[in-house]
């Protein structure tokens, strides 16, 4: 059957991509930012994920005002870079996993998760940064790639709650495929920003290590914070968080903090970024034991037998 191993949170700033497109990653300001992300390059490449579901925000690319799904999952053959207004973003397009991505939308819909389903759709930064910060810059992605964008534009974005509820109806789908296929989530975004108004620039550094230190360790107290705390500690932008928690709550309850890597400021955005292991789970004594044991007897009915002939 098909697993989720891991998951990675990512923030996904634009500015990452300009910088990584025209040449600058070597920079003093940009190197700081590149170089918390090799050792994770390094894991992806040692994971070597058949698939790759991506949480992440549209930004006016593939929706409009005039269309805004709360859920909306790819479940094309392919996602092409869209064009931001600068030209698309030289990446190479996404080959998508259809059967998977339909197999996740059915288990997903009638556990009364209502997605939307998009069989065309372009993908922009929010997605296409955080797969460079961790495949780097191939000439082809090495996975299959399922988007899933969620409206955290334009008021009412999901709760965290709902969010994470989402993520344990996603493992579920995900296990429930057939296929044996190797699967990490990204939750992408974030982390605290204020992109415009009176505190434009504002970054929480506090609010964000601690949001991350959950993240890992209490993922469900994360699960209440409202809206409003999100706005007002983190930045009008920082509701993106709450798709952290899509990711997280596909993962197991406990689980372990591989990496992490948190640096200020990227543009005018804290970068935030964890990967986080499901648990390889260990059978216990007692599921290990019927082969042993099975030996075992058969070992003492030998020693008996002979020890009975001695006689």
């Amino acid at each position: 059957m098909a697993r989720i191993v891991a998951g990675v949170g990512s923030s996904h700033v634009p500015a990452i991509g300009a910088a990584l497109d025209n040449g600058r990653t070597e920079e003093p300001y940009w190197k700081r930012v590149f170089s918390g992300f090799e050792k994770s390059k390094q894991w992806m490449a040692n994971t070597k994920p058949d698939v790759a579901i991506v949480v992440y925000n549209d930004h006016a690319s593939a929706f409009s005002v005039e269309m805004i799904p709360t859920f909306a999952l790819g479940c094309a053959a392919e996602f092409p870079p869209a064009d931001e207004g600068w030209g698309p973003r030289p990446v190479p397009v996404l080959k998508g996993h259809p059967a998977l991505a339909a197999h996740i939308a059915q288990s997903v819909i009638l556990d009364e998760f209502d997605l939307t389903v998009v069989n065309k759709m372009e993908v922009d930064h929010g997605l296409t940064v955080p797969m460079n910060l961790l495949f780097g810059t191939p000439r082809e992605w090495p996975c299959q790639v399922i988007p899933l964008a969620v409206n955290v534009v334009m008021y009412p974005p999901p709760t965290g709650h709902r969010c994470y509820m989402l993520g344990k109806a996603i493992r579920k789908a995900v296990e429930s495929y057939p296929e044996d296929l190797k699967v990490v989530i990204f939750g992408t975004g974030g982390l605290s920003h204020q992109i415009s108004g009176p505190r434009a620039g504002l970054i929480n550094s506090k609010w964000d290590k601690s949001f991350l230190d959950n993240l890992t360790k209490d993922p469900k107290k994360l699960t209440r914070i409202p809206h409003i705390d999100y706005m007002r500690e983190a930045g009008a932008e920082g509701i993106e968080m709450v798709m952290w928690l899509i990711m997280r709550g596909a993962l197991d309850d406990k689980v372990d903090e591989v990496y992490r890597f948190y640096t200020v400021p990227a543009s005018n955005t804290a970068v935030g970024h964890i990967i986080l292991e499901n648990r390889r789970k260990t059978a216990s004594k007692d599921k290990r034991a019927p082969a042993a044991k099975s030996r075992q007897a058969a070992a003492r009915k030998a020693a008996q037998r002979i020890a009975s002939k001695g006689r």
